[in-house]
C-alpha cells in the first residue's frame, strides 16, 4: 500500500460490504477500483480483513435494519481484534451519522454517499482522480449498471432519497459515454441505465430533458448490444424517448416505470405530479408506440390515506394494464418526509395483506404471458451456469429482479453470449427452453 512516499510491504486487507440498490452498488464499484489502484488487497471475507467498509442503505425500515445489523456484526469482529478499523458510508450514514456515532462508537468514521476521498484518507491512501469513471465490476462481466445522475428533485411525500442523495445532478454526456466505453472495453454487453429519475437527465444541465439524445449516443458505443432503461419517472415523461426505443435495435423493448399508485387521492397526497387519467394515457401511448414493450412497475401498499376504495382502484389498475413485471413495497414511515405528519394509521398486517393480494394477481398475469411464449423462439443472454442448468434472460428481463430462462445445457454455451432459444415450458416467473442451432 502506498501512503505518500512510504511503501508498506504487506498489503492491507479491505472488505467492502455493499447493501441496498444498484445505485449503491455502482458507488461501491468506484471505491473498489480505488482500493485496487492503491494496492490494497480486496477480500470477500470480513473476518479476514484489516479494514471493513460498510456501504449502507437507508431507503425504508427493512433496509435500515439490515444496515444496522451489518454494522453491528462488523463491530463485533473489531472488538475481537480481528479487524483493525471499521468505516461506514452510504445513505444511512449520510442521514443518521450523528445518531449512529452515539449508538455504535466502535465505528472509526462515518461518511456520505459518495465521499470517496474521505473514506480513502481514513484508510491511509489517496483518491486517484485520473480513475474517475472507472470501476471494479462486481456484476457478471457481460452486464453493468450505468448511473447517469445523482440525487432527485421530485417531491414525493414518502421518499427520503433527496434527504440522503440531495438534489438531482446529471453527469455530463462526455463522462457517461467515457464510462460506457470503459465498461465495453471490459467485456460489458448490456448497459442498465439507472438514476433516481432517469427521465430528468439533462434538465439541470441544459434546461431540457436529454435522455433521448443520450440513448442515441450510447447506441454508438462499440461492443454494447443491449441498453436497458430503469427508474423512468412517469410524470413529465419525455415522449421523444419512445421514438428512440422503438427505432434503435440496441435498446431493449423494456421500460421500468414506477407508478407507485393509481388512486387520484393517493397520488395527490404522494405528490407524484400525475393523475390516474394521465397515467393510463401514458401507458397506452407507450404500448402504441412500442408494440410488444415489456413494462415493469413498482407499487406501494398501505400509504396513510389508502382506504379500501383506493386499494380496489389499484387492484383494478393492475388487472387492466397487465404489467409484464411488477414489485410491491409496503409503506414505510420516514422521518422528515412530508408524509411523516400523516402518521401511519394502516396496520402492517393490512399493508402486507394488500401487497400479497397484488402479487398473487401478478403471478396469474405473469403465468399467462409466459404461456403465450411457449413454442416461440426468443433471444437470450446467458447469465450463469448452475450444475446442469443454464440461467439466461430475454430483453424483457432485467437481472436479479425479473424472470429467468432456464436453458437445457449443451456443450459450447458460454456465459455472456447471446443465443436463440425455443421455449418449451413455463411457470409464473420462469421460462424453459432449448438452444436453437
Amino acid at each position: 500500500m502506498s501512503t505518500g512516499n512510504r511503501t508498506i510491504k504487506n498489503k492491507v486487507k479491505v472488505n467492502l460490504i455493499s447493501l441496498g440498490c444498484s445505485k449503491n452498488l455502482v458507488d461501491s464499484e468506484v471505491l473498489l477500483r480505488q482500493f485496487e489502484a492503491n494496492n490494497l488487497h480486496i477480500t470477500d471475507e470480513p473476518a479476514e480483513s484489516d479494514i471493513i467498509v460498510v456501504n449502507t442503505c437507508g431507503f425504508i425500515q427493512d433496509a435500515k435494519d439490515e444496515s444496522i445489523q451489518t454494522i453491528l456484526e462488523a463491530a463485533q469482529l473489531k472488538e475481537t481484534g480481528k479487524v483493525q478499523k471499521l468505516l461506514v458510508m452510504g445513505c444511512l450514514s449520510q442521514r443518521y451519522s450523528d445518531e449512529l456515532k452515539k449508538e455504535i462508537p466502535e465505528v472509526d468514521g462515518f461518511f456520505g454517499v459518495t465521499d470517496y476521498a474521505s473514506v480513502l484518507k481514513a484508510i491511509g491512501v489517496n483518491l486517484k482522480y485520473e480513475l474517475i469513471g472507472e470501476r471494479k465490476l462486481t456484476t457478471p462481466s457481460h452486464f453493468s449498471y450505468l448511473k447517469i445522475s445523482e440525487g432527485c428533485d421530485n417531491p414525493c411525500s414518502f421518499c427520503a432519497i433527496p434527504l440522503m442523495r440531495r438534489n438531482h445532478k446529471s453527469k455530463s454526456t462526455s463522462e457517461i459515454i467515457s464510462e460506457a466505453q470503459f465498461l465495453a472495453s471490459k467485456g460489458v454487453k448490456e448497459l442498465i441505465l439507472i438514476g433516481q429519475d432517469t427521465t430528468y437527465y439533462g434538465l439541470d444541465l441544459l434546461g431540457k430533458r436529454e435522455l433521448a439524445q443520450l440513448l442515441q449516443l450510447l447506441c454508438k458505443v462499440n461492443g454494447i448490444e443491449w441498453i436497458r432503461l430503469m427508474y423512468a419517472y412517469p410524470a413529465h415523461f419525455p415522449m421523444n424517448v419512445l421514438d428512440v426505443i422503438a427505432g434503435e435495435e440496441k435498446i431493449c423493448k423494456y421500460i421500468d416505470l414506477p407508478v407507485q399508485h393509481i388512486s387520484d387521492e393517493v397520488l395527490k397526497s404522494m405528490r407524484r405530479g400525475i393523475s390516474k387519467r394521465k397515467t393510463y394515457e401514458l401507458i397506452e401511448t407507450i404500448k402504441l408506440k412500442i408494440p410488444g414493450i415489456a413494462l415493469r412497475t413498482t407499487l406501494i401498499t398501505g400509504y396513510p390515506n389508502e382506504n379500501e376504495d383506493s386499494f380496489s382502484e389499484l387492484v383494478e389498475f393492475v388487472r387492466d394494464i397487465e404489467f409484464d413485471r411488477l414489485g410491491v413495497f409496503t409503506y414505510s414511515k420516514e422521518e422528515n418526509t412530508s408524509a411523516f405528519d400523516l402518521e401511519d394509521p394502516i396496520p402492517d398486517s393490512t399493508k402486507r395483506q394488500r401487497r400479497d393480494m397484488i402479487m398473487e394477481l401478478q403471478k396469474d398475469i405473469s403465468l399467462s404471458k409466459n404461456q403465450l411464449l411457449e413454442n416461440s423462439i426468443v433471444k437470450v443472454i446467458v447469465d450463469d451456469k448452475i450444475n446442469s442448468d443454464i440461467i439466461a434472460r430475454t430483453e424483457k428481463d432485467a437481472p436479479e429482479i425479473d424472470n429467468e430462462v432456464i436453458v437445457k445445457s449443451i456443450d459450447g454455451i458460454k456465459v455472456g453470449n447471446f443465443y436463440n432459444v425455443k421455449i418449451t415450458d413455463s411457470t409464473e416467473y420462469e421460462l424453459y427452453g432449448e438452444v436453437v442451432k
